[in-house]
Parts: C-alpha cells; sequence; structure tokens
C-alpha cells in the first residue's frame, strides 16, 4: 500500500490541533509534512522491504564455522508510543549450506527495525529469518538500546539499557549450544 502523505499531514495538524500546539506558531507550519516525511521515508522504510528476498542474494558455501557481525547500529520505533530507539546488535549464525555478505546481515536488521516493532521482536525476527530464509543451522542476535520511551517520559531513566537475547534454529532451545556464540562476542569484544 502506498503512504498517503497529504491524509498523514492533515491528520498530523490535527493531533497538534488537538493537543493545543500554537497552530499559529511558525515554527510548526511545516511540521505535519516534515514529521510524515520522516515516517515514510525513514522510521518505517522497513514495511517496504521483503526481508526473505534480502537473503536470496546468499552464495552456495560449504563454510559451516561460525559468523558473527558485532556492533550493527540501529533504529527503531516503539509501537506503543512512537518514540525511537537506538542501538547496537550483533549478530551470529551457522551457516547451513550458505552464506551472505556481513552488508546483507546489516540490511536484514534494518528491514526489522525501521517499523513500529519492540526490541524483544526485532531480535526474533532477525534470527527467524536467518533460519528460515538462509538455512542457517542456528541463528543468535543481541540488542542493547536505549529507549526514548524509557528515558524521555514516564521513569525518565536517560542511562537505561534494555538488553535482549534471540534465538533460532539449533540454539532456539539447547542452552548449552548457544555457548559457541556467547563466546564468539566475548573474543570480539576483547578486540
Amino acid at each position: 500500500m502506498k503512504p498517503d502523505l497529504d491524509a498523514a499531514a492533515r491528520a498530523l495538524r490535527e493531533f497538534l490541533d488537538a493537543v493545543g500546539a500554537p497552530q499559529g506558531d511558525a515554527e510548526l507550519q511545516e511540521t505535519p509534512e516534515r514529521v510524515t516525511q520522516a515516517f515514510v521515508e525513514e522510521f518505517l522504510a522497513g514495511y517496504r522491504v521483503d526481508p526473505a528476498s534480502l537473503l536470496c542474494e546468499a552464495l552456495p558455501s560449504a563454510e559451516s564455522g561460525l559468523v558473527a557481525v558485532r556492533g550493527i547500529t540501529f533504529a527503531s520505533m516503539c509501537p506503543h508510543h512512537l518514540m525511537p530507539s537506538q542501538g547496537i546488535a550483533d549478530i551470529a549464525y551457522l551457516p547451513g549450506g550458505r552464506l551472505v555478505g556481513v552488508g546483507v546481515i546489516a540490511r536484514l536488521l534494518d528491514a526489522y527495525a525501521r517499523r513500529l516493532v519492540l526490541q524483544e521482536t526485532l531480535g526474533q525476527q532477525v534470527a527467524d529469518a536467518l533460519v528460515r530464509h538462509l538455512g542457517a543451522r542456528a541463528a543468535g542476535v543481541v540488542l542493547d538500546a536505549q529507549h526514548a520511551c524509557l528515558s524521555a517520559r514516564g521513569e525518565r531513566q536517560a542511562r537505561a539499557r534494555v538488553r535482549t537475547h534471540a534465538f533460532a534454529g539449533g540454539w532456539a532451545n539447547d542452552t548449552a549450544s548457544r555457548a559457541e556464540f556467547f563466546a564468539a562476542l566475548t573474543v570480539m569484544e576483547g578486540r
């Protein structure tokens, strides 16, 4: 579905009026259009990306060793408050006959992050996609993020961070086999 930019801008103008924002303020004149553009082109751009198609770029490979990428930055939008979160992702998988470039892993994360999504769901979506669409034998995702809905409102905990772990495939239910995943991240952290 193609976004209706005019309808979104009208709705934002009505929202600003409903919450008592000063409509005559020169700084707010183009705000509905700017906010609409930011949501469509940035914050919710992931809805226009098919994560499975990103993993179609995989190449056949006999490699079976762990592939881990650390320090991938991401930004997402909380579906509960429409407020942003920003963080770092560590993603690893055990290949199952196919490999993708590490840039594809970053694009996969971005495709899911640029949607209205909870952090816990985001990590699981990425891990599941690596197993389902790439054929990985196991996948793990660690997300560490700061959430504006925690820092700018409510409890106002500006330094609070949320850390989540998600696993799929062979690591989904076998906590002992996850040791390789966590060991790789620890070794990479020390460098």
